[in-house]
């Protein structure tokens, strides 16, 4: 089996659309909206957005819009440019429960996100920092 080589990893178009159908946003004839892969950075960033540091150096889940959060860095517009951004976060969270997790299953199943990424990320909230003195 031949090895890639540098340019050939840094020039390939490994980034992957899908239209996903949301009748419940349909205006017209648009009837879907369509997604796009993450890049590792904005998944690292997804990721990351999920856990709130306390004061005391512990974690915590921030689960707060967490669909929406994902539907802002998936949604693209037909040129694959992000059609949202971080102030959109809240009003997507407004929209249908049903629609935004339909487009939600659709992000996870194209990006590679499982229950067990899920799972592994929900471990590790809420555990005290090893570095906390237990001394006054």
């Amino acid at each position: 089996m031949a090895i890639l080589g540098r340019d050939q990893i840094l020039n390939a178009k490994d980034m992957k659309t899908e239209d996903v159908p949301v009748p419940e946003w349909a205006d017209g004839d648009a009837t879907c909206v369509r997604i796009r892969s993450l890049t590792g950075a904005q998944r690292d960033e997804f990721e990351n957005s999920m856990i709130e540091l306390k004061k005391d150096g512990s974690a915590k889940a921030n689960r707060a819009n967490v669909r929406a959060r994902l539907v802002v860095l998936c949604i693209v517009n037909e040129r694959g440019e992000q059609m949202f951004n971080l102030a959109d976060i809240t009003q997507l969270g407004n929209k249908s429960a049903v629609a935004l997790e339909r487009v939600v299953e659709a992000c996870n199943e194209l990006n590679g996100v499982t229950e067990k990424d899920i799972e592994a990320l929900a471990e590790n909230f809420d555990v005290a920092p090893s570095d906390v003195s237990t001394s006054d």
